[in-house]
């Protein structure tokens, strides 16, 4: 069997400890700028501290009041967002060309993931073609946003598992004012993924977003046009 056969089309990686989102924007981009055509895709699975990011051509009236939050300016598409404890990151490293995806593919990938992931938690949402990202009963769960480069992607989604929802409390989310975010803990009380009791704290918040990996992998796989070969990696 030769090489090319073996390779994996996906690697994933999962990133145990909370992370700094400054450094894997920069890791992602170069990753996407050295790769060749034989480059296996990744899917970058994590959490980070506390952050404001802002897109490319994000308005800065959107941030509505300074705080300590750190607020980084990327190159991804969309307005202003928050990242943090208790919500699940997850990054696209895909060759689109490869995939035979465009733009549009790529994202209603990522929100049906989302979608099917919430799923697991009997929790029914969905997506808008007009304002991209999920939502439950007029509320924003997820949110996404990407980076073309020469066909390829980074940048990708976030999911408000337990997370504390003050950063966003600071900004007009996505640049709609207004815009109420929701949690799976406001919707479903649980433990590990459980229903059962609710759980607190930050160490918990960061618990909670990982116990969600349980139900990422089989969901990856059941997903339509999947990759189907995959090599997980804990970083």
């Amino acid at each position: 069997m030769s090489d090319a056969v073996l390779k994996p089309q996906l690697i994933i990686r999962q990133f145990d400890n909370l992370t700094l989102y400054a450094d894997r924007f920069v890791e992602m981009k170069a990753l996407t700028e050295q790769r060749d055509v034989d480059t296996p895709d990744e899917l970058w699975i994590l959490q980070h501290h506390d952050v404001l990011t802002q897109g490319q051509a994000g308005k800065p009236e959107h941030i509505l009041m300074s705080s300590n939050i750190p607020v980084v300016q990327t190159d991804r598409g969309g307005q202003v967002t928050w990242h943090g404890p208790g919500q699940l990151v997850a990054y696209f490293m895909f060759d689109l060309n490869r995939l035979g995806w465009n733009v549009r593919t790529l994202v209603s990938y990522a929100e049906n993931l989302m979608i099917e992931l919430l799923k697991k938690y009997e929790i029914e949402a969905y997506a808008k073609p007009d304002a991209p990202g999920v939502y439950v009963d007029g509320r924003k769960i997820g949110s996404l946003g990407f980076k073309i480069r020469k066909g390829r992607s980074y940048h990708g989604l976030s999911l408000n598992i337990d997370c504390d929802l003050f950063g966003f409390h600071t900004i007009n989310p996505c640049g709609y004012a207004g815009l109420e975010m929701v949690r799976i803990s406001d919707l479903k009380s649980y433990n590990h993924g459980s229903p059962s009791r609710p759980i607190g704290g930050r160490r918990a918040l960061r618990s909670s977003a990982r116990a969600c990996l349980r139900w990422l992998m089989p969901v990856l796989i059941s997903m339509p046009r999947s990759p189907l070969r995959t090599l997980w990696v804990g970083v």
